[in-house]
């Protein structure tokens, strides 16, 4: 009896011994770099078990501004302190003399340290070129002044650029064929997301010292530098934004206390975003909690009267523009009096700077009986309803945008909607169905004032390896589709500047301003009620010096009240801003 249970027992033992062993292969030999469902990497984690180290970059590309500027980084010139100290008596009085940080503070901080630090950190005191090497020759180990990256607290131009974060999910499914660590960062909006793939690191470059389970160093007192093989990495994407006109115009959008809406700047030479600004802001605490994320200069927006311009156009080439013809503006669109915006008769020029519903409610309705069709149509030429951002053939990408979760506009939803008259008059006044983007406005503005021509617009002109030689170029190019005529675009001209020179007209708060503007105004209403008040959204679309086009702006305040707006002042003193650049 006995025998049977000493052999039941070993044949267990003996079972036990050979499962342990193939778990213990499993880890040792089979899976030591995709064990379990999470596929971990064992030899990497088993490494850091005993390293300690100091990421100087973590090799992923950075985002530069028109000039060279780093945007969503800063590189600081930094004292590194390696933990091992506390058990070498080494020169902190020398460390002390030369970087002005008193002898206790630097001592302290090497006792209370558990790994590498940059004195100071997260707001590290910054050493002159003269002081780092100084301490650099002083040669003690575990003593380093080293330039390294540091995420800037305040990022301009935040939802454009993006956000990068962890997802080992998403990083598998957009890269199954690279060889990537679970912990490398994505870009999971704005620039940081369209340009993820140039983006992605080669390594880091960092610092690094092996320890025992004391944390005493391991192969001696030795910290080895690691930068990644590929000397021509990270690259750096060169984005059109100049930072300090990114900065003021962001302050500018604080002031007058834009909560949802923002602006865009457009240099209309190479047709480039200068600036965009969209608010609400990333929550800095829960970023991709919120509406923070949105960029909403490329989500589609009621417009309201600034669709008025796209009616003019059709206006003028089907030759309703007749100068001699009066509208009756002291009715409403619906012919029903109109008490509180009672313009009486007024011409077609007129009507445009004084905005004048009835006349465009008209002009909607006789368009449409020639062709059910022509508010589509000039829309699409006035670069209102398709994609407006940059896109080509880009290595193995074909159709690459630059604006990767840009919105189309529209003008009817259905083709019932497109044959009614009175959806048609709705719809010349920039309500029913009429949405375009604030990118895409700022976009048929530069348009106009180049007499017509209309160009895809860019974020980034180019993506450079890391010692400055091009990857990439992003080159000006044509956007696709019909246009207006010159003839039509500088009689549109006239009209952008009427709105600000007539007496008035909705923009004849620019007429003072440095440069001369041409614009026009819109208020839509929403549908959206806010006790018991109906929410607007209120635009300001324009470009300047009227007669040598430099710059497009769109400034507009989503969902506020009939008497709240910003939008007017907030665009004066961004002209304000840009002349005192010059």
């Amino acid at each position: 009896m006995w025998r049977r249970r000493a052999k039941g027992w070993l044949i267990i033992c003996i079972v036990c011994f050979m499962l342990l062993m193939g778990r213990l292969m499993q880890i040792q030999l089979f899976e030591t770099e995709t064990f379990s469902k999470h596929n971990v990497n064992l030899l990497e984690d088993s490494v850091q078990q005993r390293t300690q180290e100091l990421v100087i970059d973590n090799g992923r590309g950075n985002f530069l501004d028109r000039n060279g500027t780093m945007l969503t980084h800063k590189k600081v010139s930094v004292l590194v302190l390696f933990p091992f100290l506390k058990k070498l008596d080494w020169d902190s009085k020398k460390v002390s003399d030369i970087s002005g940080i008193s002898e206790v503070a630097l001592k302290n901080a090497v006792d209370s340290a558990k790994k590498p630090f940059a004195y100071g950190d997260p707001a590290p005191i910054e050493l002159t070129p003269s002081q780092m090497e100084r301490i650099n020759a002083l040669n003690i180990p575990g003593v380093f002044a080293i330039e390294k990256k540091f995420e800037r607290a305040n990022v301009p131009a935040e939802q454009l650029l993006g956000l990068t974060g962890e997802n080992a999910a998403e990083l598998q499914k957009r890269y199954p064929n690279k060889e990537l660590s679970e912990k490398t960062l994505i870009g999971v909006s704005g620039l940081e997301e369209s340009f993820d793939e140039f983006l992605l690191p080669e390594g880091k470059s960092k610092l690094v010292y092996h320890v025992d389970g004391g944390g005493a160093p391991l192969f001696g007192i030795n910290v080895k530098y690691v930068d990644p093989a590929n000397p021509f990495y990270p690259v750096n994407v060169r984005t059109t934004i100049d930072k300090t006109i990114q900065q003021k115009a962001e302050e500018l959008v604080d002031k007058y206390q834009i909560k949802k809406g923002g602006l865009v700047l457009l240099n209309i030479e190479d047709n480039s975003v200068l600036a965009m600004v969209s608010r609400p802001d990333v929550n800095k605490k829960d970023p991709y909690s919120g509406t923070g994320i949105t960029n909403r200069m490329l989500k589609q927006q009621i417009m309201g009267s600034v669709f008025k311009t796209v009616v003019a156009a059709a206006a003028i080439d089907h030759n309703l523009d007749d100068p001699n013809r009066l509208f009756d503006c002291s009715k409403k669109i619906n012919g029903k009096p109109e008490l509180k915006y009672d313009y009486g008769m007024l011409n077609f020029t007129d009507s445009f700077a004084r905005s004048c519903n009835r006349t465009f409610g008209e002009l909607a309705k006789e368009l449409q009986k020639i062709d059910p069709n022509l508010l589509e149509v000039y829309a699409e030429k006035l670069s209102l309803t398709g994609s407006v951002g940059w896109q080509g053939d880009v290595y193995h990408t074909s159709a690459f945008k630059q604006f990767d979760n840009e919105d189309k506009g529209r003008v009817f939803l259905s083709d019932e909607a497109r044959k009614d008259p009175n959806f048609a008059a709705m719809s010349g006044i920039g309500q029913n169905e009429v949405r375009a983007t604030p990118l895409a406005v700022a976009n048929m503005m530069a348009s106009i004032a180049r007499g017509g021509k209309k160009e895809s617009v860019r974020a980034v002109s180019k993506i450079e390896y890391k010692n400055g030689t091009t990857m990439v170029n992003f080159p000006e190019q044509p956007l696709k589709g019909d246009s207006i005529s010159p003839y039509t675009a500088m009689k549109l001209q006239k009209l952008l500047s009427e709105v600000v020179l007539n007496p008035n007209g909705t923009g004849r708060w620019f007429k003072e301003l440095p440069y001369e503007v041409a614009g026009k105004s819109g208020t839509a209403e929403t549908g959206k009620y806010e006790d018991g008040k109906q929410l607007h959204n209120k635009w300001f679309a324009g470009y300047f010096p009227y007669q040598n086009p430099k710059y497009a702006l769109v400034t507009v305040n989503l969902d506020v009240t009939e008497n709240e707006g910003g939008v007017n002042l907030l665009f004066a003193d961004m002209v304000k801003m840009l002349s005192e650049q010059e």
